[in-house]
């Protein structure tokens, strides 16, 4: 028995049961030999031992002459218990069989360039050569280490070098690979933490750490650092936890990519996810893949890093600072939370219009039973903004958000409830509940949706607007005020400070125009003046009216004052109207009616021209509706009075006198009592109910007559 000692404490002992000793050189055979290392803090209990070993005083060193067994074993109670005591309970020494093993008597040192066998307890495997270093307790297996986890479901370990330290309790590996079946795990070092009974405990992995799931919807994961922690059956991992520039890559049919500061993991049973938290600025992005197949940066297939994704369908990205994922059986993905602060950013395809995101207090999102985002709720404080460059920013904010995705990708539809309110520069909306699409970037208001605009006020059943160009659409009991109305006194039917009020079923209005067009029994008026027709299209900035009948004819009403202030009422219909208010004048045509008091006249086309507001009579009975004066029609003209009736081409009648001048086509009339009578231009004098009948120049006649009524 040898032994060397140190400050009163033994470091090893290597024992024979027979030794032979050769004079020449001293040189030794000994055989049954174990050597036992105790460490200089006595913490050690490691024993080497085999058959045949030879000794060479001079070098000091003991070399095993075929296989050799090494077992490693702490022994916490060293220091309270007499030196060289065995540990009262031996808890799995990692078993080591190897082969021509020199052990240096001198330094405590041994190494072996062999084969070495490996046994822990819950792996087993195989490297190539051993060093171990007394002074340190550090036993390094060289080169080649192969390793597979005991039990059915078995991981296979692959390291360029392992190095297995007893204080603490460490195996460092370099540039490991783990696999289990279609996954794979790898790194340049991971360092496993075990146990006093030397299963592991937790395993940490650092500089570029990366993992591969093999399929058809393939993951590769990255990040700077990891860390796996067992459970306590020690039958699979409890906690996985991924730092530093984390990034998750989803392939298959709908690639998403996830990023975070830190991700960590959840697992129940036997390795099986059961949640996932990403921290620090997570996104989540759905990716659009080339041809229908998903690029995934730096995986194991060879794909390049960084490779470029398709850009010509929508994307959809999730931000927030950090995000909770669940899972069910391991593999299926329920349902997702946000943090305070989350976002979710719409990129169209390129080219296609502005970008546009949507943040709540908090998100929950749903999935399908193919791990595909469904349907994603947020609350409170909803808010979706977009905008396009030099554009002002187009907002909606609301109390509740839901968003829909589509099953090929990218959002169907986004839903806003809870005093919803829109902005689009000076356009403002508000309503219950408003419907985003963003293929169309149509966004659909209803719930009392209410608009005002630059001094308009628009109610309706549904509103639905274009984001991208402001263009809007209002269906259903449409009625709009403008309040921004400010008198002209060279106007006349719209010319007074007061509203204009518009109803119809529905009105389409352009961003980029002042027109808007109502359509369905549509009304516009300002105090007493009214029009009606079909379709209405109105011009706020020049308070021009263009009106068009589709079966219902346009109809208004103007007034003719006389010089003792005598209101008369004409109604007047139409097929088209069109008015402007500068010009004082309404243009009507197609089968046109104008109905006075005693009198009625239709023609194909009538110019009403009307006083400027300055110069009209302002009183109670007028109302301040549109003063006629003067008219002027033109085609199949046809004057419709109690007892004669007249027929021509163009008709012009002047409100000062109450004069009617008729020419053109030989204008007739036909009299109840006189008969018919024709000439070149009939003048009717309503003051005085006479009639002058002017022949041709050729041939002058006069015939005056005087009917009595």
């Amino acid at each position: 028995k040898v032994s060397k000692s140190e400050q009163g404490h033994t470091l090893f002992t290597i024992q024979a049961s027979k030794a032979v000793q050769f004079k020449l050189g001293g040189r030794a055979e000994l055989h049954n030999v174990k050597i036992t290392l105790y460490g200089r803090d006595t913490s050690r209990y490691d024993q080497i031992y085999g058959d045949d070993f030879s000794y060479d005083p001079r070098s000091g060193d003991v070399t095993a002459k075929g296989e050799v067994r090494i077992d490693l074993e702490a022994n916490p109670e060293g220091l309270l218990k007499p030196d060289q005591s065995k540990p009262s309970v031996m808890k799995n020494p990692i078993h080591l069989v190897t082969r021509d093993v020199v052990f240096n008597q001198k330094t405590g040192n041994a190494f072996t360039p062999a084969q070495v066998e490996l046994q822990m307890p819950q792996v087993g495997g195989s490297a190539r050569g051993l060093h171990y270093n007394a002074n340190d307790n550090v036993l390094t297996l060289d080169s080649q280490l192969d390793l597979a986890t005991v039990g059915s479901r078995t991981m296979k370990l692959n390291a360029e070098r392992a190095a297995i330290t007893k204080t603490p309790r460490q195996v460092v590996l370099e540039s490991p690979r783990l696999t289990h079946g279609t996954q794979l795990v790898r790194a340049r070092r991971a360092t496993l933490y075990l146990r006093e009974d030397n299963r592991v405990d937790h395993v940490t992995a650092s500089d570029e750490v990366e993992a591969d799931i093999a399929g058809e919807s393939a993951i590769h994961a990255r990040a700077e650092q990891a860390e796996f922690a067992m459970n306590k059956a020690q039958n699979g991992l409890a906690k996985a936890v991924l730092r530093g520039d984390v990034q998750v890559d989803a392939a298959g049919e709908h690639p998403r990519r996830l990023n975070a500061g830190r991700i960590l993991i959840d697992f129940s049973g036997r390795n099986q996810v059961s949640k996932i938290r990403g921290e620090d600025n997570v996104k989540l992005a759905e990716l659009a893949a080339p041809n229908g197949e998903a690029s995934v940066p730096g995986n194991q297939n060879g794909q390049k890093a960084g490779a470029s994704l398709s850009s010509n369908t929508q994307q959809a990205e999730m931000t927030a600072p950090a995000m909770d994922f669940f899972m069910a059986d391991g593999k299926r993905l329920v349902r997702a939370e946000t943090s305070a602060g989350g976002r979710i950013t719409i990129s169209p395809p390129a080219g296609q219009g502005p970008a546009t995101r949507v943040t709540a207090g908090k998100f929950q999102a749903k999935f399908d039973d193919q791990n595909r985002l469904i349907s994603m709720h947020g609350a409170p404080s909803a808010k979706v903004v977009s905008s396009a460059p030099g554009e002002p920013e187009r907002t909606s904010t609301s109390e509740t958000i839901d968003v829909a995705f589509r099953s090929t990708g990218g959002i169907d539809a986004i839903v806003q409830q809870g005093n919803l309110e829109y902005r689009d520069g000076e356009r403002v909306a508000r309503a219950d509940r408003a419907r985003y699409t963003p293929s169309d970037q149509i966004l659909e208001l209803t719930g009392s949706p209410r608009i005002t605009d630059k001094g308009l006020l628009t109610t309706a059943k549904t509103f639905r607007m274009n984001r991208a160009s402001g263009d809007a659409l209002a269906e259903g009991n449409v009625k709009s005020s403008y309040s921004d109305v400010r008198e002209q006194p060279n106007g006349a039917l719209l010319a007074s400070g007061s509203p204009i009020h518009v109803t119809a079923r529905s009105m389409t209005a352009q961003r980029a125009s002042a027109v808007v067009t109502y359509t369905g029994d549509a009304r516009i008026w300002q105090d007493a003046n009214v029009v009606e027709a079909s379709s209405i299209q109105f011009d706020r900035d020049h308070r021009s009216v263009a009106a068009q009948s589709d079966g219902k004819p346009v109809s208004t009403v103007l007034v003719q004052v006389d010089k003792q202030g005598n209101v008369t009422p004409v109604s007047i219909t139409s097929k088209r109207l069109t008015y402007t208010d500068d010009q004082h004048r309404a243009q009507f045509e197609g089968a046109v009616n104008a109905r006075g008091r005693d009198i009625t006249i239709t023609a194909d086309h009538l110019d009403a021209f009307m006083l400027p507001r300055g110069q009209a009579t302002q009183n109670q009975s007028t109302k301040g509706q549109g003063q006629l004066e003067r008219m002027v029609a033109e085609g199949n003209v046809v004057i419709q009075e109690p007892k004669r009736r007249a027929t021509g081409d163009k008709l012009v009648y002047t409100v000062d006198d109450d004069k009617l001048v008729l020419s053109g086509g030989t204008p007739s009339i036909f009299d109840a009592e006189r008969g018919k009578i024709r000439g070149d231009s009939l003048t009717f004098f309503r003051r005085d109910d006479r009639v002058l009948v002017e022949g041709r120049d050729t041939s002058p006649t006069v015939t005056q007559t005087r009917v009595a009524r």
